[in-house]
């Protein structure tokens, strides 16, 4: 009785083990929602650039009051829909689609409050080195784009 209760284990773990790989690995990320960085850089996202495996979570905490995290619309991926975080809130973004996917703290987008998120490979990568972002987002964003890789 004892062997057919290891047989039977055995056998529920290995089925396991092969129907939830994906849960087991999937990280978590962080990104803070910040008045200033430690450089002295003002409105920003710490780390303002992340490379995550599809499947991963990114969350956004508003380390600071008076931040959201959002999409900015028309260069994500598509069939994602948009995400619009609430003032002061955390933000939760998982996805299992390659892409880059961009977002903005709304009420300092134009002080360049951008956050670049990779998962997997950028397919939508002209689309976003194509978008014109305004004010200083534009130059954050460009930096952000440089990081990404293949």
């Amino acid at each position: 009785m004892k062997l057919i209760h290891r047989v039977l284990m055995a056998g529920a773990m290995t089925m396991a083990a092969f129907a939830v790989p994906h849960a087991v690995s999937a990280a978590e990320h962080i990104i803070e929602m910040r008045n200033k960085d430690d450089a002295g850089n003002t409105m920003v996202f710490v780390p303002s650039f992340v490379k995550v495996a599809p499947g991963d979570t990114v969350k956004f905490v508003p380390t600071d009051k008076g931040h959201n995290a959002q999409s900015v619309p028309n260069i994500w991926p598509e069939g994602i829909p948009e995400v619009k975080g609430a003032f002061s809130k955390e933000v939760v973004f998982t996805t299992d689609k390659d892409g880059l996917y961009v977002f903005k703290c709304l009420p300092h987008y134009g002080m360049g409050m951008v956050a670049l998120v990779q998962v997997g490979k950028p397919v939508n990568l002209d689309a976003v080195k194509n978008f014109v972002a305004t004010g200083m987002a534009k130059k954050r964003l460009d930096a952000e784009v440089a990081k990404v890789a293949p």
